[in-house]
């Protein structure tokens, strides 16, 4: 079993992977999970790991610098990153970081419970088909969906040679996948997919896309009128113990890390967490070797001291 920090349960989703349920830290902490090693096997590739442990592949890979996805050494160490920053976004309904491709959902507590947190990796759009960064609502729930393919996509497929019909039927050749969640935003999905090597990957025509037992999980217990945010943050911060942690992923967008406006991004975000504690003794060269390296894996840049007995600001 995972041994998760504040983990609350698990839920068995289907042969091959589980959701995590974390309890939702209070507003000032933003860390969840814990990151978890396994060794690999013979004939593993890191695909195969991403797909047993309800990972993404990208996230995977970032997380292990330096080992072949394709052919790894039996017998490697490889991080299971299941510790994440919650993204600065509302905590309530869906959030999905599509820097991470990761979608968080806050279900709604009942009386007196403690509240959650569920997260689940995903697919994004690729850079010439963006996922739009909105506000919008979960407006209708289908199970084995039809696809009508919009026209520009069937021009797509046709300029190689692949003509789609105009009606997809539901079923295994069905890109939606068994489940789906329809958008207030025209023609945007959360659904499944037929296509499971994908998950964690810049590969859609804007949709989210997630592993069959993920969604079904969401087909399940997501109500309609739920609150869709959509954020685009490679950058995140939160408080943990006492230390301000840092996370970077890859930027979905084509902007250089040199980018002047990336810098000052990345510099007000640390500022702004850093806005009641200005004597925080932040490391400056472990933050930017951190964004350097956007492995995806929260880590401190400063050292643990009790937050409440830091000096507020003048």
């Amino acid at each position: 079993m995972r041994a998760f920090t504040a983990v609350l349960m698990l839920f068995c989703l289907g042969n091959n992977a589980l959701a995590s349920v974390f309890d939702l830290p209070d507003v000032a902490t933003g860390l969840i999970g814990n990151n978890e090693f396994v060794l690999t096997k013979a004939g593993d590739t890191l695909v195969d790991v991403a797909r047993a442990n309800d990972l993404g592949f990208d996230e995977i890979i970032a997380a292990n610098v330096g080992v072949d996805a394709w052919l790894p050494e039996e017998g490697s160490i490889i991080v299971l990153p299941y510790k994440n920053l919650l993204p600065d976004a509302p905590r309530k309904g869906i959030v999905i970081n599509v820097a991470e491709m990761r979608l968080y959902y806050f279900p709604k507590p009942k009386d007196h419970q403690q509240p959650t947190v569920v997260t689940f990796p995903v697919s994004v759009g690729r850079d010439d088909w963006n996922t739009p960064l909105i506000t919008t609502k979960v407006i209708k729930k289908i199970v084995n969906p039809v696809w009508h393919p919009p026209k520009s996509i069937r021009e797509e497929h046709a300029s190689e040679g692949d003509y789609l019909p105009d009606v997809v039927e539901s079923g295994a050749d069905n890109p939606l996948g068994l489940y789906a969640l329809y958008l207030g935003a025209h023609s945007y999905l959360i659904h499944g997919t037929n296509k499971e090597f994908g998950i964690g990957m810049s590969v859609t025509h804007g949709c989210i896309r997630l592993y069959p037992e993920d969604i079904q999980y969401l087909y399940e217990n997501v109500k309609i009128g739920t609150l869709v945010h959509i954020v685009n943050q490679p950058y995140k911060v939160g408080w943990a113990d006492g230390a301000l942690y840092l996370e970077v992923h890859q930027r979905t967008e084509a902007i250089s890390t040199n980018n002047d406006d990336d810098k000052k991004q990345f510099l007000a975000l640390i500022y702004s967490a850093l806005k009641d504690y200005p004597n925080y003794p932040i490391d400056w060269r472990a933050a930017e070797l951190i964004k350097i390296e956007a492995n995806g894996l929260p880590q401190p840049i400063g050292p643990p001291i009790v937050v409440n007995t830091l000096l507020p600001p003048d």
